[in-house]
């Protein structure tokens, strides 16, 4: 799934949304991805106009989020989840759902400390800092934002 060619990534989420409004069996990975989207009716459009979904850049510079890095954040954080990789996270996912009481608001806020976690390994070059990502979701309350 992931590449370093943006229209490929971006082609399977396109398909799997495809697969899903013509009934057509989805691989696990589509089946994930389609739930993501279930839970984000706001991207639906755009994957419904697969040409534009490819070529369209999203510029943060002009307040735009990138859908698709949202969702692949979810795929993530979702593939995290299930093999308990960092050790740890699935426990305080667990703590943040039962602090919320909402599944799909405890992955946006674990979302924000990737993210950081991502942004600063770009920024530094280095390594991914396990223990900062863990330490930030484990700071995650169920009123704060890391």
């Amino acid at each position: 799934m992931f590449s370093s060619d943006r229209n490929a990534y971006r082609k399977v989420f396109v398909k799997a949304w495809r697969k899903a409004a013509t009934s057509q069996p989805l691989e696990p990975l589509e089946t994930r991805v389609v739930e993501i989207l279930r839970q984000h009716p706001e991207y639906q459009p755009l994957l419904e106009g697969a040409d534009m979904a490819l070529e369209q850049d999203f510029s943060p510079e002009q307040g735009q989020s990138n859908p698709f890095l949202h969702m692949g954040l979810h795929l993530a954080i979702l593939e995290q989840l299930s093999i308990d990789q960092p050790a740890g996270i699935r426990r305080l996912y667990q703590r943040l759902v039962q602090a919320t009481g909402n599944a799909h608001e405890a992955e946006h806020r674990i979302m924000e400390c990737l993210f950081e976690a991502l942004w600063r390994l770009q920024r530094d070059q280095g390594p991914f800092d396990l223990r900062g990502y863990l330490e930030c979701v484990e700071l995650i309350g169920p009123d704060s934002h890391p």
